[in-house]
């Protein structure tokens, strides 16, 4: 029988980068937050190894896949022979800053630990996941959270209020090592971002939240087209719009949907990828 489970973006509305490990990993503060929009994976146990099938040609469906890397530890962990099938449907955008990858592997953690009745705590999964992904972690949890270290960090905060948020990725991709190369080359700013951004969502004021939004690397990698539809979401009536990770989606909180769904469309003319969702609760949805 197939398993399907709902796999959620994230957005980060605030990163803030705060040093550098010596393996070149980056220490981050970041609020982030899951979303609808989402990737939809259907597991199911049959045959021998792990086989993976994508409705995108474009993403690799072999051991690179985060999907693949996650089904691999989790069968390691748990010493559970492999014998799985997973379908992934894609309606995250790629190289967008909104996690997709991240999503995905959190998704197959969680659902494999519920089919195999394995009984893994929620820790263990984001360890597992931590080997794959420094934002899988924050995937498994989901909702609202302060992500700190490399992102493993969780502090788990208030939910946002109700809201509208439009999500546009431009063609353009961005190279996660040169948005960092860039990041390390800038003067830093003292304060960073997060620490209005957590007073805002503690009082759970969403036109505060809107204004603290804040991304070091929309300050360093000067996208003009990310730049073009943080505009266009502010002229049709968002309280604020901010890049989200190393970009180049861009999104845009809204109070009423009426101006939210007026902003995707205009967007949509031009930007294929262009999609209104909400604020999640939870980073992955089990539907069985």
């Amino acid at each position: 029988m197939p398993f399907t489970v709902k796999a959620n973006a994230k957005i980060n509305l605030t990163l803030d980068i705060t040093g550098k490990r010596e393996d070149g990993y980056h220490f981050l503060r970041m609020v982030m937050q899951s979303v609808t929009l989402c990737d939809t994976l259907t597991l199911r146990t049959e045959g021998k190894g792990i086989r993976l099938f994508c409705d995108r040609s474009e993403i690799p469906c072999n051991e690179l896949n985060t999907v693949y890397k996650a089904a691999s530890a989790f069968f390691a962990h748990t010493g559970i022979h492999p014998n799985l099938t997973v379908h992934i449907d894609k309606a995250i955008p790629s190289q967008a800053g909104l996690g997709g990858g991240s999503a995905d592997a959190a998704a197959v953690l969680l659902a494999l630990n519920q089919i195999y009745g394995a009984g893994l705590p929620e820790q263990a999964l984001c360890e597992i996941g931590l080997k794959i992904g420094a934002d899988v972690p924050f995937c498994v949890v989901g909702g609202t959270a302060l992500a700190e270290g490399i992102g493993e960090k969780l502090t788990a905060l208030p939910a946002l209020p109700p809201c509208r948020i439009v999500i546009c990725k431009p063609p353009v991709g961005v190279d996660t090592k040169r948005a960092y190369a860039l990041a390390d080359a800038a003067s830093k700013k003292e304060s960073g971002f997060s620490a209005a951004m957590l007073d805002a969502v503690r009082k759970r004021d969403l036109g505060e939240i809107a204004r603290n939004l804040g991304n070091e690397f929309e300050q360093v990698m000067h996208l003009a087209e990310a730049a073009h539809i943080k505009n266009a979401m502010l002229r049709h009536g968002a309280l604020g719009a901010c890049m989200t990770g190393s970009g180049s989606a861009v999104f845009g909180i809204f109070e009423e949907d009426e101006r939210a769904v007026s902003c995707q469309s205009a967007l949509k003319g031009v930007y294929p990828e262009a999609f209104v969702c909400e604020p999640a609760s939870s980073g992955c949805l089990l539907q069985g």
